[in-house]
């Protein structure tokens, strides 16, 4: 069973960020993950833009993604986000990679794109591994 294959069958028990969401893994590697969203009417404010919950789900599953490799459980410490601009079409691409890996922490960002490749927002997370 390949890396990818492997994520996507362990992250299908994060039933709201793979089925209420419907975030989709798309690559995987070490301190790395790709993921992606094709926004829909669920995932709209009152104003009809990408609500930031959405984003902030997305950003947090593609952690939780890169910093999981098997055998290893790592959680949220902090997180941070910045909203860069509103998304230019409706499919949003999520990169999270690796900054710094230690013993018990770990620090990553992850870059939330639209379709077209525009800045959607930025996210960082400090992680700490419970194995």
């Amino acid at each position: 069973m390949s890396r990818l294959e492997e994520a996507r069958e362990f992250f299908e028990a994060d039933i709201f960020a793979t089925r209420t969401t419907g975030i989709v893994i798309e690559e995987v590697a070490d301190g790395y993950s790709r993921c992606s969203l094709q926004v829909e009417d669920r995932h709209l404010a009152a104003h009809h833009h990408v609500m930031g919950g959405a984003l902030f789900t997305m950003a947090d599953f593609a952690f939780a993604v890169a910093a999981n490799p098997p055998g290893q459980t790592t959680v949220t410490a902090t997180s941070n986000i910045s909203y860069i601009s509103m998304p230019k079409d409706d499919r949003l691409v999520a990169e999270c990679r690796q900054i710094k890996d230690g013993r018990r922490a770990c620090y990553y960002e992850t870059q939330i794109t639209d379709g077209q490749g525009n800045l959607v927002a930025v996210v960082t997370a400090m992680g700490m591994h419970m194995n």
